[in-house]
């Protein structure tokens, strides 16, 4: 027999699980005594939450499970918003909170997370696939279970655990968890068939990627989707980064922050438009005129929820993995084909700062010229990252991570430390802005605990930028929008005891890069003064 907190650690350490993040309290101590002992570091945030975004970034670039422990009551509040994160990324992230002891359920408890309290399980369930409270040591094999397999199986996602402090020291016999084998759902072939005829039917198609290419790591799929038919290709926002914008067939990216190349070729009807792994929200199809939208939809997802709901069109639904349902309906097509290579016009807006700050365009296009092309991007939301979508280069599939659904602030800068811990070899890149700095800045100090030398590029302004132009466009008036002291990031990465610099110029700024990239022992914070009156490519969306 063996307790329960020990049963725990060891099948986490047997599915793969090498770091754990969060941050320690009474209920959960016995689950981070038997991660020591069995050789998992328990590595401590300065957030609940920003344990819970690093964690999902560990997720995302190590293709595992990701864990997340906080305490009972606030402990487990303030992982919620990062469970959301997580579940707009489709990440297999486990969040475990305490309990206070389940054999004194009703008695008055400080953090207590019961139906008596807070009731974290009822708080994660709209958040996460799976939420449950194990109140008994004979169903702690069960749930855990049932959460691991929700988290890895068809759209993975986050799962949560409550587990009172009693039943983690309870008793049971061990066991090693042995998955099920998910089953793997891909589309009829009567639908590729159906698919495959309107693709050659099609007189001027067009491929819109999303966020799911990246979820089901279809890079390769797509391009050669793509040069198969000659379908030249845009992506969303969130989809920036699954589509090398070098190629040939490349639109760069459309909706919010999209390309001119993408928003001329739309001027025209397209007849077909084929779309992979996007829901198609309100920032992705910014732009789209009802004049223009498509006569016919094919829809990849894996998830049929949203397919249907955003443009009145004729929808097909190919449901399923996208990577195998495009390997399939490349293996009925006979080969033959006849499209003419599209001609893409080029970008020509140009524009100067009025101040004696950089513009956020430069700093992306000096970040592109100094990196190495492989260098992975996570972009935090706001303005900075929709200069990016708009501007920045990306020769690699699988470089750039943005999220236009849920859109927490500060999120990047958890994921982007998790990517580092998980991929140190990797150049790793986060790019915010001071809102999100505001927010989650304080996790830098994690980075150098954990030595993790992830560079941070945070554009300052003195304002949340895209409400603050947004507001002024739309209604007028901006309010609540500007910092009345401006952020010193430099000096507030230094005393986290990070690499630090401030710049004014991209002379500067390319400087600091280097030594950035030369930084191997921890993190590299750039504060670039970005002109605070240049205007965002945000004000599409209305």
């Amino acid at each position: 027999m063996r307790r329960i907190s020990d049963v725990l650690a060891m099948n986490l350490k047997q599915l793969g699980v090498k770091h754990t993040f969060g941050i320690p309290g009474k209920a959960v101590v016995p689950v981070l005594l038997e991660l020591d002992r069995q050789g998992i570091p328990f590595n401590l945030a300065r957030h609940e939450c920003g344990a819970g975004y690093i964690a999902s970034g560990y997720s995302l670039m190590n293709q595992t499970l990701g864990v997340a422990i906080g305490t009972s009551g606030p402990g487990g509040t303030n992982l919620l918003t990062a469970a959301a994160q997580a579940k707009a990324w489709h990440l297999p992230v486990l969040f475990i909170t305490g309990q206070p002891s389940a054999k004194a359920i009703g008695k008055p408890f400080g953090q207590d997370s019961t139906s008596f309290g807070t009731d974290l399980v009822r708080m994660f369930d709209p958040v996460t696939k799976f939420s449950a409270r194990v109140n008994r040591a004979e169903s702690f094999q069960n749930y855990f279970t049932h959460a691991i397999e929700k988290a890895l199986h068809g759209v993975k996602g986050p799962v949560h655990l409550s587990i009172p402090m009693d039943v983690l020291l309870e008793e049971i016999e061990p066991f090693v968890l042995q998955p099920k084998e998910a089953p793997h759902m891909v589309a009829t072939k009567d639908a590729l068939h159906h698919a495959l005829s309107s693709i050659q039917d099609a007189k001027r198609p067009v491929m819109i990627l999303g966020k799911g290419v990246h979820a089901s790591h279809a890079y390769e799929e797509v391009i050669q989707f793509a040069e198969a038919f000659n379908i030249p290709v845009m992506t969303t926002p969130g989809g920036k980064g699954t589509f090398p914008t070098t190629h040939e067939l490349s639109l760069d990216g459309f909706g919010l922050g999209g390309s001119d190349r993408a928003a001329d070729y739309l001027t025209q009807k397209s007849d077909l438009v084929i779309v992979i792994g996007s829901k198609l929200s309100d920032m992705s199809i910014v732009g789209l005129d009802p004049s223009r939208y498509p006569q016919t939809i094919i829809h990849f997802d894996y998830d049929h929820t949203f397919i249907g709901k955003s443009i009145l069109a004729e929808t097909h639904h190919i449901l399923g993995d996208a990577a195998s349902n495009i390997k399939n309906l490349l293996d009925l097509w006979d080969g033959e084909k006849s499209r003419i290579q599209p001609r893409f016009l080029l970008e020509t807006n140009e524009e100067s700062s009025s101040t004696e700050r950089m513009l956020s365009k430069d700093i992306i296009l000096t970040l592109r010229e100094t990196l190495p092309s492989e260098t992975v991007f996570f972009g935090d939301d706001g303005s900075h990252s929709f200069y990016a979508i708009k501007h920045l280069s990306l020769p690699v599939p699988g470089t750039f991570y943005f999220d236009d659904v849920f859109g927490a602030m500060g999120h990047a800068i958890g994921y982007s430390i998790g990517a580092k811990v998980s991929k140190p070899e990797k150049s790793i890149v986060c790019l915010a802005g001071d809102g999100c700095f505001f927010m989650h800045g304080n996790e830098i100090s994690t980075a150098v605990d954990l030595g993790a030398a992830t560079l941070f590029v945070i554009f300052n302004n003195g304002r949340l930028d895209m409400v603050d132009k947004g507001m002024s466009k739309n209604v007028g008036k901006a309010v609540g929008t500007r910092f009345k002291q401006e952020l010193d990031v430099q000096k507030f990465s230094e005393a986290m005891g990070a690499n630090a610099y401030r710049c004014w110029t991209l002379e500067e700024l390319k400087k600091a890069i280097k030594d950035g990239l030369n930084h191997h022992d921890g993190p590299t914070v750039i504060e670039v003064m970005v002109d605070q009156e240049e205007i965002p490519p945000t004000l599409q969306r209305g």
